[in-house]
């Protein structure tokens, strides 16, 4: 509990300094854009760690979920294909979005 208290308070500083990073370009004398490339890259190394976790976790699930019924396999292996597939869509709606983003 009280690494969690932590974390919240991470995450409030971090939302106070957002006003911050949001002056123009001409009032800080450099680029605007100068960190969206590495914000791109870490936001899809984020997705895609976070993306496999969930992919292993859902392996997991199935695995024990037809060990312990082996008479709903079909629908047990249904399930995980299509939640498979909505956890990869994420990663690609990242990719996607950095894309759009990075020139």
């Amino acid at each position: 509990m009280r690494r969690l208290r932590y974390v919240f308070m991470s995450l409030a500083a971090l939302f106070m300094a957002v006003p911050a990073f949001a002056q123009s370009a001409g009032s800080t004398g450099g680029s605007s854009n100068s960190f969206v490339p590495l914000a791109a890259g870490i936001g899809m190394g984020i997705a895609s760690g976070f993306c496999g976790i969930g992919q292993g976790l859902a392996a997991l699930g199935a695995t024990q979920g037809v060990s312990r019924n082996p008479g709903a396999r079909p629908l047990i292996q249904f399930m995980f294909i299509l939640g498979l597939a909505f956890i990869e869509s994420l990663a690609l709606f990242t990719m996607v979005i950095i894309f759009a983003k990075v020139r």
